[in-house]
């Protein structure tokens, strides 16, 4: 049982029901009245977030969420198909789980299976990776002085801003959380 005077960010918790995950807490200490915590939290399942305070004193339970390496295959349609790399397990799941996680994933590279009882909610992409720019426009010599950038196609089919200089064929590294163009590798 975690009391909310002990809620941090990334806990995740059983709610009334639902599993959900803190996003944000803040713990207030008004000058007339009794402390509180100030929660958002998002459903893990359906993605819902929500905005609650708790007493401190309050308690809940951890939720067990199980996170497993495992290797995505190949898409199939509406349907993607993972594999456990210990035990050669295959899943398949639907566009509606998956949404827009494997956007920076190529085929055959490792992801985490987010599961909750044996439910797949979701599936979490590495934090970083490296793909290849497939389509760009050519910068212009002298466009530079104010940090310009320029939309670009990677490989999987996404696209992202890039500086000027980047050109097709280059490797570049990009930040899956904000999809976000790192460095050329």
């Amino acid at each position: 049982m975690i009391s909310a005077g002990d809620f941090r960010n990334g806990i995740t918790l059983e709610i009334e029901g639902n599993v959900v995950q803190i996003i944000e807490f803040q713990h207030v200490k008004p000058g007339k009245g009794a402390a509180f915590v100030r929660t958002k939290l998002k459903n893990v399942i359906n993605g819902g977030v929500v905005e609650r305070t708790f007493r401190p004193t309050e308690k809940f339970p951890a939720a067990r969420i199980d996170r497993v390496d495992m290797q995505y295959l190949y898409s199939d349609g509406d349907l993607f198909h993972f594999m456990n790399v210990d035990t050669y397990d295959q899943i398949a799941l639907s566009t509606e789980t998956i949404g827009d996680a494997l956007k920076f994933v190529k085929e055959n590279e490792m992801v985490k299976v987010c599961s909750y009882n044996g439910n797949v909610f979701s599936v979490e992409p590495p934090l970083f990776v490296e793909l290849e720019i497939t389509d760009t426009e050519p910068g212009f010599k002298g466009d530079t002085a104010t940090g310009a950038s320029k939309p670009a196609t990677v490989e999987t089919g996404a696209i992202i801003s890039v500086p000027l200089f980047v050109e097709i064929g280059d490797k570049v590294k990009i930040d899956t959380r904000t999809s976000e163009y790192l460095s050329r590798v």
